[in-house]
C-alpha cells in the first residue's frame, strides 16, 4: 500500500547527499613503462575549490586532461557532475570552462577576434549576447585596453589572461585551471584569485594547480597531493595542515646556545631571527624545555603555531620548496 503522508512519528525525509562535482575512480594512464598517473581515486565535493599540488612529474597536468576528457585514461573512470565521460560528454563539458597547458591563440588575430571565435563554440552562449559577453570578459581579465592588438604582440602574462577569458565567457559549474598565474605579476596574480573567488561565489566548482603555495593557502578550500602519479592526501585545507605535528618555536636570549644544546641531544634545531630557535616537528615541547633548562639555557617561551601548507607539503612529499619560489611546487 502507498502512503499520501508519513506517519506522525516517523522521522523527517532527509535530503539525498549531493554527488561530488568531480569523481576519479582507479584512475591511470601510462605513457609506454611510464605510468603518469597511478590509480587516483579522487571527489571533489560540490562547491569546493581544490587545489591540486605535486613536484614536478606528479602527474598533476595529465589528471586534468583526462578529467576533462582531452586525454583517455588508461585504466580507470571519471564523472563530471554527475555524469560519466566519455559517454555522457555532449551534457556536461558545456558546462567546464577550463585551462590547461599554455592557451591555445592564433597570434595574428587580436585579442577581441580570438575571444570570438572561442564564443562562437560555446553552445550555452547565444550569437546575440557573443559580443557583450566578450567586451565583458576582457574588463575581467584587464585587456579592455589591449583587445585590438595581435595576440602575437602580447606578453606572456597577457597570452595567460586572454586564456583565462575563455572560461569566463559564460556561467560554469565546473572550472580547471592549470597554473593560471603563471607570467603574472603580482597584481596580476591577485586578479587571479579575485575572479577565482568569484566564479566560486557565483557557484562553481574550481580546480586550480599552482606552483605557488602560498597562492594555493589563500585560495582554495581543498588540496588533494600527487606525488609520482600517486595520490598522497586529498581532503579540506585546515584539515589536512593541522593533522600532523607542526614546529616548535623557542624564545631564548642565548639561541646558539640552545641550538648546541638541542643538536647534543639529537634534537634538530636551526637558530632563527630576534631570539629565536626553529625546532622542527617531531620532539614534545616539554622534552625541548627540559633539555634547555638542564643545559643552563634560559627559555623565555615555547609555541607551536599552526601548521602551514608549505610545512605540511614538505612533511608529506620529502621535498621542500623550490629555493627563491619563497612557497612553491613544480608542475
Amino acid at each position: 500500500m502507498y502512503r499520501t503522508s508519513a506517519p506522525a512519528d516517523s522521522p523527517e525525509p532527509t535530503a539525498a547527499p549531493r554527488p561530488p562535482a568531480v569523481r576519479a575512480i582507479g584512475l591511470s594512464r601510462g605513457f609506454g613503462a611510464v605510468r603518469a598517473v597511478d590509480g587516483v581515486d579522487l571527489d571533489v565535493p560540490m562547491g569546493a575549490v581544490l587545489g591540486l599540488l605535486g613536484p614536478n612529474g606528479a602527474g598533476k597536468t595529465t589528471l586534468m586532461r583526462m578529467l576533462l576528457g582531452l586525454l583517455a585514461p588508461t585504466d580507470g573512470e571519471v564523472e563530471l557532475l554527475g555524469r560519466r565521460l566519455p559517454y555522457r560528454a555532449s551534457e556536461v563539458l558545456p558546462h567546464v570552462g577550463a585551462l590547461v597547458d599554455a592557451p591555445a591563440l592564433h597570434p595574428h588575430r587580436t585579442g577581441r577576434q580570438n575571444l570570438l571565435r572561442a564564443a562562437a563554440a560555446e553552445p550555452l552562449l547565444d550569437s546575440a549576447r557573443i559580443p557583450t559577453a566578450v567586451d565583458a570578459v576582457l574588463r575581467r581579465v584587464g585587456l579592455a585596453e589591449a583587445a585590438d592588438r595581435r595576440a602575437g604582440e602580447y606578453s606572456s602574462g597577457m597570452r595567460r589572461r586572454l586564456g583565462l577569458a575563455v572560461p569566463l565567457l559564460t556561467r560554469r559549474r565546473l572550472v580547471v585551471l592549470d597554473e593560471p598565474t603563471d607570467g603574472l605579476d603580482p597584481a596580476g596574480t591577485r586578479e587571479v584569485r579575485r575572479l577565482i573567488a568569484e566564479m566560486n561565489a557565483a557557484g562553481a566548482t574550481v580546480i586550480v594547480s599552482s606552483h605557488l603555495l602560498g597562492e594555493i593557502e589563500a585560495t582554495c578550500s581543498h588540496v588533494a597531493v600527487l606525488r609520482a602519479g600517486r595520490l598522497l592526501c586529498a581532503g579540506p585545507l585546515d584539515e589536512l595542515v593541522d593533522s600532523g605535528p607542526s614546529a616548535l618555536v623557542v624564545t631564548t636570549p642565548d639561541g646558539e646556545r640552545a641550538v648546541a644544546a638541542l643538536l647534543a641531544r639529537g634534537i634538530d634545531a636551526e637558530p632563527g631571527a630576534r631570539d629565536r630557535v626553529f625546532v622542527p616537528a617531531g620532539p614534545a615541547a616539554p622534552d625541548v624545555v627540559a633539555t634547555l633548562v638542564h643545559a643552563g639555557v634560559a627559555v623565555h617561551g615555547v609555541t607551536r603555531p599552526a601548521a602551514r601548507l608549505e610545512e605540511f607539503f614538505a612533511r608529506l612529499t620529502g621535498e621542500p620548496a623550490p629555493a627563491g619560489a619563497g612557497y612553491g611546487a613544480g608542475r
